[in-house]
């Protein structure tokens, strides 16, 4: 009696005998997974890995649609995790807008992951291979971070930040390092003939254990050189449900006031004191009275901060620089909006729906500046202005029409609570540091303030939730950094080059 001998099982067997819910589940917990390489888990190689089983989950789908589902799914589950810090802003004023946070996760991940999605179906119609990942997912991830003014939170080169890897946003920028982890991921789930099986697995394990170790190394950039310049960071720790409140609101403008006032902790007075975003309760038009006692406090040094701007036609949130004149002799306005926070897209739908803005102030919302543009501070140099979200988006700062000498950031994080979104915002702020080559000045109401070095590092901060002010000597800026010079456009011209040749490949294989 012959037997026939039984042929070994597929390693992907199991998963083509789930049902689809049951592959579309999987492919949501691997994008979980891969979201704990951002803060505050800060785990990277959690990130390549889950990467690499995207990729090995996307060539079990041979159909298009297969594919962008899963890769919808993928998304759909990054996303939520990382952030769900989203929720938070909806628990400031839980009786108006609490109903509303879950709705908010989910439709904002399930509309970012449909970047992730179509990157995963042109994928596929391009090639039955799994290669033309390496072009379409960077360049979905290019495209959220311009597309209906752009959401790039969370890329993947945000996990990078506080690593060696981190370093290489000063030469390619956030989407030149999603390039490259995203063709690490592709390499270490490639498969190889027979053959070269076991030089491939050992190029792959030592790909990997190199990854590690860039991923979980410090830069090894060298100490930043230091200004004589003396900055004052002061952080209210303002809770955003009593902020506004008058009793309150008071309590915290004064405490502002002590802290600026308090003498020098470093033996030279600062030169420079910023208070965070919306530091006050008045607007710019309203507030002469209150400028004067901050320029007083602050013995007529200059003072930053944030607050309200009041046109006939518009509100704008803004950063006055006050003089030694007691009077403010800049001001800037935040052009980068939040959409569905400070301002409603379809304005006048959204009044017959009766939707704002969880920040709106006023029946339109807010206005945008200008754009991007330098301010004069003195001795310390020029500083380029963002205020809160600003600071998210690394082709913004590039967008400054002449090179300052730091970036300065005011932002209000108490709406996000105390630990997920602040600890991303920072890492973004970080890696605008790091992409331009220069310090960055940042103070923001609940945490952390901190005054970061040309190469990303932290100097001196404020922890999370905390009352206080430090006083911190502002870094000299490096040479401008190969990534400031040349910004997306070199990627955006390699990505779709590979993706024109992608698809005559394809149409002539037809």
């Amino acid at each position: 009696m012959i037997t026939a001998t039984p042929r070994p099982a597929k390693p992907w067997g199991w998963y083509a005998r789930l049902p689809r819910w049951g592959q579309l589940a999987f492919a949501a917990a691997l994008g979980g997974l891969g979201a704990l390489g951002q803060a505050p888990y800060e785990q990277p190689l959690l990130l390549l890995i889950a990467l690499s089983l995207a990729f090995l989950v996307f060539r079990q789908h041979a159909h298009g649609r297969a594919a962008a589902l899963v890769g919808w799914s993928y998304g759909v589950g990054y996303f939520c995790t990382a952030l769900v810090w989203i929720l938070q802003p909806f628990q400031i004023d839980p009786d108006k807008h609490a109903w509303m946070a879950p709705f908010a996760l989910l439709f904002l991940s399930a509309g970012l992951a449909l970047f992730w999605g179509a990157a995963f179906w042109i994928a596929r119609r391009l090639s039955a291979q799994a290669w033309p990942l390496l072009l379409t997912w960077p360049a979905a991830e290019l495209l959220r971070a311009y597309v209906f003014t752009g959401f790039p939170w969370a890329s993947p080169a945000q996990a990078l930040v506080d690593s060696a890897a981190g370093q290489a946003l000063a030469w390619v920028g956030p989407h030149g390092v999603t390039l490259w982890l995203i063709s690490l991921a592709w390499f270490l789930s490639a498969r190889a003939r027979l053959r070269w099986r076991g030089a491939m697995r050992a190029a792959q394990f030592f790909t990997l254990a190199g990854a590690a170790i860039s991923f979980y190394l410090p830069p090894s950039a060298p100490i930043a050189a230091l200004t004589p310049h003396i900055v004052r960071l002061v952080q209210p720790n303002a809770e955003q449900h009593l902020k506004w409140q008058p009793d309150f609101a008071q309590a915290f403008f004064q405490r502002q006031l002590e802290f600026t006032a308090e003498p020098a902790t470093t033996g030279a007075p600062p030169a420079l004191t910023l208070w965070p975003e919306t530091a006050i309760p008045w607007t710019y038009e309203n507030a002469g009275p209150a400028l004067d006692l901050i320029s007083e406090a602050a013995g007529g040094r200059m003072v930053a901060l944030g607050l309200l701007r009041r046109t006939d036609r518009a509100v704008f949130n803004s950063m006055a620089v006050l003089g030694p004149e007691q009077a403010a002799t800049q001001l800037y306005d935040k052009h980068h909006l939040v959409p569905f926070g400070e301002f409603i897209p379809f304005p006048r739908l959204a009044e017959r729906l009766g939707l704002t803005g969880l920040a709106q102030v006023s029946a339109i919302g807010f206005a945008a500046g200008p754009g991007a543009r330098t301010l004069d501070f003195g001795a310390l140099g020029r500083g380029l202005p963002l205020i809160c979200y600003e600071a998210v988006f690394a082709h913004d700062v590039n967008a400054a029409p002449e090179r300052p000498d730091f970036i300065i950031q005011i932002t209000n994080d108490a709406w996000f609570g105390r630990n997920i979104g602040p600890q991303q915002h920072l890492a973004q702020a970080r890696m605008r540091a790091i992409e331009q080559g220069l310090p960055l000045i940042r103070a923001a109401n609940t945490g952390v303030s901190a005054m970061i070095d040309p190469y990303g590092r932290i100097l001196d901060s404020l922890p999370m939730g905390a009352a206080g002010f430090i006083d911190t000597r502002l870094p000299h800026p490096l040479p401008p950094t190969f990534y400031s010079r040349i910004g997306d456009l070199p990627i955006m011209v390699l990505l779709l080059a590979g993706l024109l040749i992608a698809g005559l490949r394809n149409h002539a294989i037809k």
